[in-house]
């Protein structure tokens, strides 16, 4: 059991509720899971056994017994029973509210609720909730299984009481939560994954470097010193013995050059998305999205 919680109900599937089905059932907490999609227990059940074999690696035997996955037929079956509800649905506002009122109404008020959203605003999502107190985001990111990243974001009615339990809920199943001090559209992560995916788009677009050129500059340089040390660490480093203070101004100034196009977002039409999906596919050279998740997996492990 852990942090007092024995069942938990992830309402959607895909990747990112089947990542937290993995995460929660490999921490031994049964899960009921809930999707209206046919296929979805052919997928999540693939997505945990590659979810087993990342964690078998990376803990050897100190693991609990695996947790049992379920099936609901309604949201009301998935939440019966269940110490925490993680919602994992499409991003779409109105599509969260109904799912989310759902789960108020059949959930017991003392349990928490968690949206996976991973950019919509928490108090935009429970309006016109019952038990609005209990309710917050708990984002994630992918794979949910292994990256330990999850960040808490309350909105105008959540509880601070509530944001506390989730965190040591969260924290209990080896997640490292970050509570976001200020309710933000996209909170922290994707903004800053934003910034760096619009100046790919933009390389692509202009002609200046494929996709897999891009990757390949990505995670042979600044991609492996942000992996453990993060941004303001390596250019704390970057200052050499004077540190922060000398590096900002040696290199603050060049914020103010015209170099990136931050701002700005190509237009994503037929052309750009044939180029991209094209130089995809060439990079992926053959390999399966199962086969492309267990190598993701394995380097993950490595680091």
């Amino acid at each position: 059991m852990t942090a007092g919680i024995e069942r938990a109900a992830c309402i959607g599937g895909g990747v990112i509720g089947g990542g937290w089905a993995a995460r929660f059932a490999l921490n031994g907490i049964d899960v009921a899971i809930c999707d209206p999609d046919p296929d979805a227990e052919r997928k999540t059940r693939a997505m945990l056994e590659n979810a087993e074999r990342a964690f078998a690696k990376l803990f050897c035997d100190d693991r609990p017994a695996l947790g049992a996955l379920r099936f609901a037929g309604s949201v009301a079956e998935a939440v019966d029973g269940a110490g925490f509800v993680q919602e994992s649905v499409p991003e779409r506002l109105d599509l969260k509210r109904a799912v989310l009122a759902e789960i108020d109404a059949a959930a017991p008020a003392g349990i928490l609720v968690a949206s996976s959203t991973s950019g919509l605003l928490p108090s935009d999502m429970q309006r016109d909730l019952n038990y609005p107190a209990r309710t917050l985001v708990g984002h994630p990111f992918n794979p949910v299984y292994l990256l330990p990243l999850v960040e808490l974001v309350a909105g105008r009615d959540t509880l601070p009481a509530s944001v506390e339990r989730a965190a040591e809920i969260y924290a209990s199943l080896g997640m490292k939560p970050v509570v976001v001090r200020k309710e933000i559209d996209a909170f922290i992560g994707d903004r800053l994954q934003e910034a760096l995916w619009r100046e790919a788009l933009w390389l692509v677009h202009d002609g200046v470097a494929t996709v897999e050129e891009i990757d390949d500059v990505i995670r042979m340089s600044f991609g492996l010193r942000w992996a453990q040390m993060g941004v303001f660490q390596t250019y704390r480093l970057a200052g050499g013995e004077a540190g922060m203070r000398h590096f900002l101004e040696q290199f603050g100034p060049c914020l103010a050059w015209p170099w990136s196009k931050l701002t700005d977002v190509p237009e994503l039409d037929d052309a750009l998305i044939d180029t991209i999906a094209d130089q995809s596919d060439a990079q992926a050279a053959g390999l399966s999205v199962r086969e492309l998740e267990r190598l993701r997996d394995d380097n993950l492990i490595a680091i």
